[in-house]
């Protein structure tokens, strides 16, 4: 009899001792977060991603798969609905943690605005944060209509400083997708916020993974000291080339740019045209031909074609900042590989000029 039994209740302790060491299943929103959940799992899981690399936060549209992804994830997070206005219908219905990262206390956030308010920034400093596992409140952000073109960039030119420019700078030309006084989403790009939301994630699985409590903090407290190490190179880095004028045609790197004490003059688009009209390029390449040797950023995967119409003949040098990580590798050091990216190719050509 009590051979009989022993094969059954084995089984049970196997399966038990596998369900309490089982691979915490981590969902992220956009790879900029995957990137920081895969320093804090590192050598204890990996995390997945729901958005391809390349695609727009603001576009993409849902497949049955990825609500079932959604679905099925213990862990979740999303910077929130100033950035992915298509996530909270979906994540209404989870029953798993759900953590929007804008939400975190002490965490430095931006909002677009005029020329002073560029550099005001806000702190999250909340008395209670127990209540982050629900979100479904958020749902009345589903039609946020000032982020539906965030990757057209309708706006002409935008300056910091319009009165400086005289009127080649334009009460309308804002940037259409950052409208003044919206939050500015890219908050993953400040490394003081990336810390914060490491710190939240090793918290979070330390509770969903008692067992490997310790090597989640590790890994926070490793990734916390090889962000700060490199914060302080890139620092010293910037601090000569700082007045060093350059362009971008994404207002995406501001919380970037205040890290660093930059400042880019200016963003360019082609307001959405196949072929901008011949004033818009006009005043774009006066910005420039004023400015006089300069960088000009845009994104991957594609060069805007304004681009070489825009520059031809100027003494601009073009590179591009890729802010989501595309083309990096998912592991423990993938995040420091997104923002060193960044830094070298905005201090090469800095540098250069």
């Amino acid at each position: 009899m009590n051979r009989l039994f022993s094969l059954p209740l084995l089984a049970a302790l196997v399966a038990g001792a596998a369900s309490a060491h089982a691979e915490v299943r981590v969902l992220t929103s956009i790879k900029p977060l995957q990137l920081i959940a895969a320093a804090v799992q590192d050598g204890v899981g990996e995390p997945d991603v729901l958005l391809p690399a390349s695609a727009s936060a603001h576009h993409y549209s849902l497949r049955p798969s990825d609500v079932r992804r959604i679905r099925d994830a213990q862990l979740f997070y999303w910077i929130g609905p100033d950035l992915e206005s298509f996530l909270p219908r979906a994540l209404s219905a989870r029953e798993g943690t759900t953590v929007a990262v804008q939400d975190l206390p002490k965490l430095t956030l931006r909002r677009f605005g005029d020329a002073h308010a560029h550099d005001e920034t806000e702190h999250h400093d909340h008395d209670d944060h127990d209540d982050h596992d629900d979100h479904d409140d958020h749902d009345d952000h589903d039609d946020h209509d000032d982020h539906d073109d965030h990757d057209g960039h309708d706006h002409d030119a935008h300056e910091h400083d319009e009165a400086a420019h005289g009127e080649t700078a334009h009460a309308d030309e804002h940037d259409h997708d950052h409208r003044p006084g919206t939050l500015d989403a890219h908050l993953w790009l400040l490394p003081a916020n990336a810390l914060i939301i490491a710190e939240r994630m090793a918290a979070d699985l330390a509770a969903a993974d008692p067992a490997n409590a310790q090597r989640y903090q590790a890994n926070s407290a490793a990734f916390a000291q090889r962000i700060e190490a490199l914060d302080a190179r890139l620092k010293q880095r910037f601090s000569k080339v700082q007045n060093k004028p350059f362009f971008v045609f994404h207002e995406a790197y501001d919380y970037f740019e205040s890290a660093y004490g930059l400042r880019h003059a200016g963003v360019f688009s082609a307001g959405g045209e196949s072929q901008p009209g011949a004033r818009h390029v006009a005043a774009m390449r006066e910005r420039l031909q004023q400015a006089g040797p300069s960088c000009v950023f845009s994104e991957p995967p594609a060069r805007p074609r304004l681009v070489e119409t825009l520059t031809a003949g100027l003494p601009v040098k073009m590179a591009e900042l890729d802010v989501l990580g595309v083309g990096l590798a998912t592991d423990a050091q993938g995040y420091e590989k997104l923002l060193e990216g960044l830094g070298v190719t905005l201090a090469d050509c800095l540098e250069s000029l």
